[in-house]
């Protein structure tokens, strides 16, 4: 297999942290791609139309969105990071969640980066920002019982989006107000898999 991704998206980490939690990096080689949506670059579109990363070439075809690789590495290397029964749907709103932080971080930082300083739209980026701190509000608040839990993939999933806001919005400082989330990333953070993983400048 070959996973095609690069060091600075937070959803190709969240990929190739469960590759190396579940013990996956010997089946798996990395291609790091670059690019954008307005300069796709050598973004694997044969394996995702959408031009979007990651994608995970397969010999039965390409397997997109992080989410459905997530489930198919899982099930591949008969892995824990889902539950079964019930509780799997709980868990994956949960995972919907921090997806959610991380596109709302995506949008901004697109904003800022990809757009004229004329065409950005401040309003909106605040809105992105509002959508992701409520979230993590609503998670600073339920979550404790799930984050000190059993390892699950929205755990891996939100220190990668903890580490893509420190990355490119470090001043929004989403650690003020949120005192158990930052103890918890913290101590998450220190995982060999998460260390790994951190997010390069590229």
């Amino acid at each position: 297999m070959r996973l095609y991704t690069s060091p600075a998206t937070p959803f190709g980490r969240k990929v190739m942290a469960l590759i190396l939690e579940l013990g996956l990096e010997d089946r798996i080689e990395i291609s790091n791609v670059m690019g954008t949506p307005l300069a796709p670059g050598s973004l694997p579109v044969d394996q995702n139309p959408l031009g979007k990363i990651p994608a995970l070439q397969t010999d039965a075809g390409g397997i997109y969105d992080s989410r459905v690789i997530c489930r198919y590495l899982n099930d591949l290397a008969g892995g824990a990071l889902y539950p079964t029964g019930p509780a799997i749907w709980p868990c994956l709103v949960r995972e919907a969640t921090v997806d959610g932080i991380l596109e709302a971080a995506l949008a901004m930082a697109y904003e800022v980066r990809l757009r004229p300083v004329d065409k950005q739209f401040p309003e909106w980026i605040e809105a992105q920002w509002v959508k992701a701190a409520r979230a993590l509000d609503v998670i600073e608040a339920d979550w404790a019982a799930v984050l000190n839990g059993p390892l699950e993939m929205p755990q891996i999933g939100l220190a990668c989006a903890l580490g893509y806001l420190d990355f490119r919005h470090d001043a929004r400082n989403w650690r003020q107000g949120r005192p158990q989330l930052a103890a918890w990333e913290a101590e998450f953070a220190n995982r060999p898999a998460m260390l790994a993983t951190r997010p390069v400048q590229i």
